[in-house]
Order: structure tokens, then sequence, then C-alpha cells
């Protein structure tokens, strides 16, 4: 190698070296300037949190402060309201020992006029004796004589509003004691008024009306409508329901059954089919008889046939259909004398117990029934008043329902019409007047309206108003101890005095 490229060889050399010292220097100035940047914005953010930290901690303590400031008003009121309560207390203590020392001060007083009143009362005591020359004992029953002439009439109200305090208190209680008899004599009501009895020639009998696993039983029951209880009573089966025209088709289709020998599902259905058949046109037809016999024409068809089912119904053991056409008898002869509508007094009289024909359909009392039912097939309002107000729970506004009502008790009443004979009902009448005979200070007695009522006259100058009212009760009281009888008996006791005077 000659000298000079040794030369540039060198020279190149010495300049790397020194543009790698330059670029070295550059390097660090550029990094160091980077660092002192780093450095700077640290410190400006340091400043900052710290600015930031120290508005933080300002706020902080200011919001101590408020709270502080809240708990001590707090504080204050309720050392407040302490301080008051205290103030309070002990005015009320003071007020009370004032009233302490008043009351003390008038039990005093108090016996101090105790004892002025017995000294007053002994002196008058001693005077009223010298006075009337009478002794202590004596003129104490004086006293008490005169006190309770007083009071009598006072007495009598009192025993008047007790006695309504009463009736209040047993209306308010009747439904539990209805509910409690009703329950006790369920099964004797029931064994009268829903079943029918059906006679059987043998009992072999009872095998063929049961059937095959009971099929010819249950074939009737379904057919029917009712029960049929076949038991080990000997010649009987019975036959159970609340419908009388149902029991009536069973009665009917059974002793056909029983007749004819063929017993079996399929002539069971084709013979109570026919004794319905047979039963409907007999309702119509008594129904339509009925009607004419009262003297009621033109009703319609449906209350023609709900009439004439009550053909199979009783009431107290009275047929109703002819409780009925009695009443539309009665009823047009009271109208025409007292000049009410006699066509109105007719219907209502004759209708007036329709509603009995649905009651095993229907809730409700038999006359509220019967309104709807003769609403529904547009009788006019007067009629159905009037047949309605036949019990005291409706108000009988017109002439014709005041009849209705009337004629109902004389049919009901009447010696015969519920099963009693007059033999029976004679005798109870007496009894009656007899019972009420055994008391002193009576004038007359009668028995009335078939035995429900007992009315007594009393001698009014020997029997006063107290002693009438203790007279009714003692009645009442002997009659519920010494007879049995349905219903109620209403005791009247009537005392009356007249003063009579003539001006000349």
């Amino acid at each position: 190698m000659d000298p000079i490229t040794i030369g540039a060889v060198i020279v190149a050399l010495a300049a790397g070296v020194g543009a790698k010292t330059v670029y070295d220097q550059t390097q660090t100035k550029a990094k160091k300037g980077e660092a002192s940047k780093i450095i700077d914005e640290a410190k400006s953010k340091a400043k900052e949190e710290l600015l930031k930290a120290k508005e933080d901690a300002v706020k902080v303590l200011e919001e101590a402060k408020q709270e502080e400031k809240k708990i001590r008003e707090r504080l204050d009121e309720a050392e407040k309201r302490v301080a008051n309560r205290e103030t309070s207390l002990d005015a009320k203590f003071s007020e009370l020992e004032r009233k302490s020392d008043a009351l003390k001060e008038n039990e005093k007083e108090i016996e101090a006029i105790k004892d002025e009143l017995r000294a007053i009362r002994a002196k008058q005591e001693e005077n009223l004796e010298k006075i009337a020359k009478m002794k202590k004992a004596d003129a104490a029953a004086k006293i008490m004589e005169m006190t309770e002439k007083e009071i009598k009439h006072d007495l009598t109200e009192l025993i008047e509003k007790r006695k309504r305090e009463a009736k209040e208190l047993a209306d308010h209680n009747a439904t539990e004691i209805m509910v409690e008899a009703m329950e006790r004599m369920a099964t004797e009501v029931a064994t009268e008024r829903v079943v029918t009895t059906v006679p059987l020639p043998s009992d072999d009998v009872k095998g063929r009306i049961i059937g095959k696993e009971g099929r010819n039983i249950q074939a009737l029951e379904r057919a029917t409508g009712v029960d049929i209880l076949v038991d080990e009573t000997p010649g009987v089966v019975v036959v159970s329901g609340f419908d009388p025209v149902r029991r009536q088709v069973a009665r009917v289709a059974l002793e056909r059954l029983i007749k004819d020998g063929r017993i079996h599902p399929a002539r069971i259905e084709e013979v109570a089919k026919k004794a319905h058949d047979e039963i409907e046109n007999e309702i119509k037809k008594a129904g339509e008889e009925a009607g004419r016999e009262a003297g009621v024409v033109g009703l319609p068809p449906e209350i023609v046939r709900l009439m004439g089912s009550m053909k199979f119904r009783t009431s107290y053991s009275q047929n109703v259909l002819k409780h009925s056409v009695e009443m539309a008898h009665l009823g047009a002869m009271i109208a025409e004398e007292v000049g009410a509508d006699v066509r109105i007094t007719r219907r209502a009289a004759y209708l007036h117990d329709l509603g009995k024909a649905v009651t095993h359909e229907m809730e409700g009392k038999h006359h509220h029934l019967t309104r709807v039912l003769l609403e529904k097939y547009g009788l006019d309002e007067p009629t159905i008043h009037a047949a309605e107000a036949h019990h005291d729970d409706i108000e009988a506004t017109t002439p014709e329902a005041v009849i209705v009502r009337a004629v109902d008790a004389l049919s009901a009443g009447r010696p015969g019409a519920r099963g009693d004979s007059v033999e029976n009902f004679a005798k109870r009448m007496t009894d009656l007047e007899n019972i009420a005979n055994t008391f002193p200070g009576l004038q007359k007695v009668y028995a009335m309206s078939a035995g429900r009522e007992i009315r007594v006259f009393v001698k009014p100058a020997e029997i006063d108003d107290l002693t009438a009212i203790r007279l009714a009760r003692d009645i009442a009281n002997k009659i519920e101890a010494t007879l049995k009888y349905p219903g109620t008996i209403k005791v009247n006791v009537i005392r009356e005095t007249r003063a009579e005077e003539y001006a000349k």
C-alpha cells in the first residue's frame, strides 16, 4: 500500500472517529434535554397535586366545621327542650300539690257537711215523730209508701224500656236460636214433610225394586229425581224428596211397577215418563178447577200450573190449594161488605201463597217469591202488594192487603183447618182462659185467634199499671209451664179506667 493510500485510510479513520464523537455528544445532549423536560413536568405535576391536596384538605376541614356546627345546634335545641320539659314538670308537680291540698280541704269540708246532715236528719226525724205522733219505724214505712207511689210511673216506663231492649237483643240472637232449634228438630220435620211411603204386597218385591247391583233403584231415582229408601222396615218403601210433585210422580211410578211386575231400567223410564205426564195433566186440571171454584179466571197458564202443583203441598197439615180457594171466597165477601175492590182482593187472596210452589227451586220467603212470580207474569201492582203483604214484615198499605192478611189468619185459625179436631181446639181455648182466671183482680178473659192470643181485662181499682205488666208476664209463664202448643201465644192485659159525668 502506497503512502498516499495509507494516509487516506488514516484520514478516513480519523474522520469516522470524530464523527462518532460528535454523534455521541449530540445524543448525550438530547438525552439530557429530555430528562430535564421530564423532571420539569414531574415537578409541575407534583405542584398541581400538592395544590389540589391542599384544596381538598381545606374543603374537608370546612365540611367538618359545618357538621360540628349543626351538631352543636342540635345539642343546644335538645338542651332547651329538656330545660322546658323540666320547667313544665315542675309546674305540673306544683299544680298537683296544690290540687292535693285543695282535695284534702274539700274532704274536711265534706266530712263537716256530713256531720251537719246527720244532725239535721236526726233533728228532722225527732220533729217528724213529734208532729205526726208516729214512731220512727212507722214514719219510715209511710215515707216508703209515698215514695213508691211517686216512682211507679217511672218504674213502669223503665220496665217497658227494658222489655224493648230485651226484644232487640232477642232479635239479634234469633238467627242462632232458630238454627239450633232447626238442628234439633230437623229429623222430625223432614220426616213429616219430605217423605212418602209406598206400601208393598210383600218384602220379596224389595229385591226386585233394587235390582241387580242396584240398577233398578238407580234408574228410578234418575227418572224421578228423588231418593228411594229400601230398608228393613217391613211392607213399605220410602220416597224422599223436597219437591212434592216429584214424590207424587215417584209414588205413582212405583205403584204401577209393583202392580205390573216388570221392573227393569227401560220399563222404569217408560213408566216414570207416563206418570210424570199424568201428574202434569192432573196439576193443570187442579189449577183450572181451583181457579174456577175461587172465581179467579184469566190467569197466565204458568200461574195456573203453579197453583195446581200446590195440590200436593201442605202447610201445618193444611192443603195449600184448598186454603187459597177458601181465602178467595172469604176475602171477596169481606171486601164486598167494607167497600174494597172485590176483584183485587179475590185474586190476591187466591194467589198469596203462590211462592210456596217454588220454594224448593228459588231462595227467599214465600211471600217475597209470590211478588217475583206475579211481576214476572204481568199482574197489576195492587194485586201483587195485597198478596205479598199477608205477612207482618210487609206493611199493608191498602184495604185489600189488610183483608188478605185478615182472611189468612181466619182460614188458618179455623177449627180443624190445621190438623186439629174441634174438640181439641175448644179444649185448648178453654184451658187458656182457665189458666188466666186463676189470677186475682180480673174482669173478663177471652182466648182469641185460634188460641194464638189471650186478652185479659183487669179491674183498674185493684190492678195498677205496674201490676198489669207483672200479671202479663206471670200468665205467660204459667201457660209455658202448663200447655204444649205450636208457635207463640200473645198475652194482652188491658187496664181501662173510664170517667163519666153529665153536664146539666
